[in-house]
């Protein structure tokens, strides 16, 4: 076939390479050769392959011939060429009738890459085994936690049985050393010291000497022996000490290394622990409202934990002499003794049982001005030390007492100042902030051992310049954020309630001056029109604070004038004012139950209760001394405790209100000055002047 164009051009296609008749013959004679072959075996008998033989066949000789007849034979030669060729290409009938028999095999598969499955079909013989298998390994990861037979490493596997190995070293032989020496082996073992440094002068003159005596070195010959072997002694015994010493100084240096290695240090504490676990043991277990575990206390132990108690407890029966018969005294009626002795059987009056206090000889004579509890240890409380009288003043103390070590504080801070406050952070407990006597303000790390300050208010322009009386860590609102969340809030003798904000060191911002309240005596009838006063300062020394419970904007501050002003975070005018006291107000607290209810206490020698919506007090109650220190009872709404000069009592107002329910009377060369509730137990912690903090158990008092 020849395709021609519109102008009569031969546009046939032609093949991309050129070919030959001599090849296309040969491949027509090598297919009728293999089809002869396989005619030759046409005997047997395949039906159904046969029909499709001439099929397969023409297929087969079309693909081989075309390329080399008809297409290959067009490329270079004439067209009677190309017909001829045709002609020949031709078969015969007897070639196409001829049955051509073609068999089909499968060959061997090869496989290139080979991943077996980790999902294994339902329907397949091991569908049950491997259900099984999966189940018994979720179980097994779920029982993991907790389990001794498993550890968390890389793998799963079963830990082996523990084995104990011992190995014996060579007998430690001791040696016993000694030498006699007398007072010439001391004089010539400190002259052999002096003489070394001239002994090569003296070599150098030896020849002129020995030329120049000829006459008397028979004498020294004599006198030789003797010299020569008290030398020898001599410098054996120089020597000698010398090797002593070196190996006393090495024993020395050995023996320091051992004693500041962490390992013994570690071994020491564990240790210290264990022994202050033997001995207050009973009275741990008594605070924490355990029971006593008496039959673990060996014999020896319980000796040495009754001789600790001992002391205590004969001091406390001494001092509770008096009011044990005080009480007797207004509990016995005469006119009815026998409704008495009923009530006494069913009844036990409540009272204070010591348990122990913190003290030790570095607190001895050091007032306690403040005490505080961690926010997240509850057995972890904050002493400060410093004297509330300009006079007294001296170097202040911060120490963090455990209840496992109560002989011993855990960390102990020296300041240059009396400390007169102090409180731990909430956001960040490891913070303690401490307020001395003279306006300083510094921050401690009580993870750190070391006790140097992270902050100091030194170096402030707007530091307090008068003592600061109260400190307090105080939350936000929740919408504050995580840097702000809190903030420390002070009150000073200078009459500033600051903020404080911790940004490369201590910043300060008032939220409140002070000023000093007119007086308001009037003028009786007929009498002259007084003459106003002349202050000093219009700013009144602030002494205490406490922010609301629920709401932390607001606040009371108690001022050295006896009044006691309700603030706003965000106003510098007072919101109210409540008159009532004549001496300087020591402590506000507001009830934690009741918000809407406060106590205060002051130096004239009463405690008042308050509404905050009443500018007069609610209950006054009088005490015998100055009232330092005031607090409500974590557990109850009518509960709180005052420690004045003399006594600390506890008041239950649910019961009396006119006489408190239990008092302890302090020793009588000291003064109580602080209370603190624990927060998990029924206990009171009591500090005085002497540098000590009793821990007492509240007994018998029925918690509404």
């Amino acid at each position: 076939l020849q395709v021609f164009d519109d102008e009569g051009q031969d546009v046939t296609p032609r093949p991309l390479f050129p070919s030959y008749p001599n090849t296309v013959a040969a491949k027509q004679s090598k297919l009728l050769a293999a089809s002869g072959h396989l005619g030759a075996t046409a005997s047997d008998p395949c039906p159904s392959i046969s029909k499709s033989n001439t099929s397969i066949t023409e297929s087969i000789l079309d693909e081989t011939v075309e390329p080399g007849s008809q297409q290959d034979t067009a490329v270079g030669l004439p067209d009677e060429q190309v017909r001829q060729e045709e002609l020949k290409e031709q078969l015969t009938e007897e070639d196409l009738d001829r049955r051509v028999d073609i068999y089909l095999t499968e060959t061997e598969t090869m496989w290139m890459l080979d991943m077996p499955p980790v999902v294994v079909s339902t329907e397949s013989e091991d569908a049950a085994r491997v259900l099984e298998r999966s189940e018994i390994y979720v179980d097994i990861c779920k029982n993991r936690p907790g389990n001794d037979r498993f550890v968390e490493k890389m793998m799963q596997t079963i830990n082996g049985a523990a084995k104990d190995k011992e190995a014996q070293c060579d007998k430690i032989i001791m040696e016993d050393k000694g030498i006699v020496v007398i007072s010439w082996d001391f004089y010539d073992s400190s002259d052999a010291s002096e003489a070394e440094p001239t002994s090569k002068a003296e070599g150098s003159r030896a020849p002129a000497e020995e030329s120049s005596t000829p006459s008397m070195t028979k004498e020294h010959a004599q006198t030789t022996p003797a010299a020569s072997d008290r030398g020898n002694v001599s410098s054996m015994t120089t020597l000698e000490g010398t090797g002593l010493a070196r190996i006393h100084k090495e024993e020395k240096c050995h023996s320091e290394a051992i004693l500041r290695s962490e390992k013994f240090q570690q071994d020491l504490f564990s240790m210290e622990r264990i022994l202050m676990e033997n001995i207050f043991q009973p009275k741990l277990a008594t605070y924490r409202q355990f029971p006593v575990l008496i039959d673990l206390v060996g014999p020896s132990d319980a000796d040495s934990t009754e001789a600790a108690a001992k002391e205590a407890e004969q001091e406390e029966h001494d001092k509770g002499t008096k009011d044990k018969k005080e009480q007797k005294e207004t509990l016995i009626d005469p006119s009815n003794l026998s409704d008495l002795n009923k009530t006494t059987e069913e009844t036990v009056p409540p009272s204070l049982e010591r348990l122990w206090s913190y003290r030790c000889d570095l607190t001895d004579s050091h007032n306690v001005s403040s005490m505080a509890w961690s926010k997240v240890n509850p057995d972890l409380l904050a002493v400060g030390y410093g004297a509330f009288d300009f006079k007294e003043q001296k170097a202040g103390l911060a120490c963090c007492w455990s209840l496992k070590n109560p002989m011993w504080p855990e960390r102990i801070f020296q300041c240059e100042h009396g400390v007169t406050a102090l409180d731990f952070s909430t956001t960040k407990p490891n913070l303690l902030a401490v307020g001395m006597y003279n306006g300083t303000i510094v921050i401690y790390d009580v993870q750190s051992r070391n006790s140097t300050t992270l902050f100091d208010s030194g170096e402030c322009s707007d530091k307090h310049t008068g003592p600061v009386w109260q400190l307090k860590w105080v939350e936000q609102d929740r919408g504050a954020t995580e840097d702000d969340r809190e903030r420390l809030i002070s009150i000073s003798a200078d009459g500033q309630i600051a903020k404080w904000l911790i940004w490369k060191g201590l910043h300060c911002i008032d939220l409140m001056k002070i000023k000093r309240a007119g007086s308001e005596k009037q003028n009786l009838p007929g009498e002259k029109e007084r003459k106003s006063e002349t202050l000093i300062s219009q700013q009144a020394a602030g002494m205490c604070f406490d922010f609301h419970p629920k709401d932390a904007n607001f606040y009371l501050a108690g001022t050295e004038e006896g009044l006691i002003h309700k603030c706003c975070l965000w106003n510098k005018q007072f919101l109210e004012t409540y008159r009532g006291h004549k001496g300087p107000v020591y402590k506000v607290a507001w009830n934690p139950f009741s918000t809407d209810v406060f106590l205060s206490c002051s130096a004239d020698w009463s405690i008042m209760l308050w509404h905050q919506n009443s500018q007069t007090p609610v209950l006054t109650f009088s005490s015998t001394t100055t009232v330092h220190d005031v607090m409500w009872s974590p557990k109850s709404a009518f509960i709180f405790a005052t420690a004045n000069e003399s006594r600390v009592e506890i008041w239950d107002l649910s019961v009396s209100v006119l006489d408190p329910a239990i008092t302890r009377c302090a020793n009588p060369e000291a003064k109580f000055t602080s209370v603190l509730f624990a927060k998990n137990t029924d206990c009171l912690l009591v500090g005085d002047s002497k540098g000590e903090v009793g821990v007492f158990e509240l007994q018998n008092l029925a918690v509404a």
